[in-house]
């Protein structure tokens, strides 16, 4: 499935980056091999996830375009997908990079910003991120 020698999976997230975080520690545990780029809407977020091990990193709208050009598989949550979502931090056309990406996308069900998705059952954080490593390692 990887374009890539080295699986290069990128993480989206805004807000604090608590969600990222979690999502690049995990990974990076899971997989030592892959080249995770986080992306964070805010600094904040960034530096989460650089401090969770992410490889590398970048902040903002065009970080997000340019990485959704590379990645082999994007990770984050639902609102990555959504024009205006976590908060705002979401603009159109990080949705639009994120959605038209040619790469596997696992998003996160989370309702926090407005957004519900029917029939998935609410569960605790750490268990969904638990479910995403591992369809990322089933889709790698």
């Amino acid at each position: 499935m990887s374009r890539h020698p080295v699986p290069h999976v990128v993480v989206i997230d805004g807000q604090g980056g608590k969600m990222g975080a979690q999502l690049v520690a995990q990974i990076k545990q899971k997989l030592p091999s892959s080249q995770v780029t986080a992306i964070g809407t805010n600094a904040m977020a960034t530096a989460a996830m650089i401090k969770a091990g992410a490889d590398q990193a970048a902040t903002g709208e065009n970080a997000t375009l340019v990485a959704s050009r590379t990645a082999d598989v994007i990770v984050g949550p639902v609102g990555i997908v959504i024009a205006d979502a976590l908060l705002g931090e979401i603009t159109p056309a990080m949705a639009t990079a994120v959605g038209q990406s040619q790469a596997e996308k696992i998003l996160l069900p989370t309702s926090r910003c407005g957004n519900h998705i029917v029939g998935v059952d609410a569960k605790p954080m750490g268990e969904l991120i638990g479910q995403a490593v591992e369809t990322l390692l089933a889709v790698l």
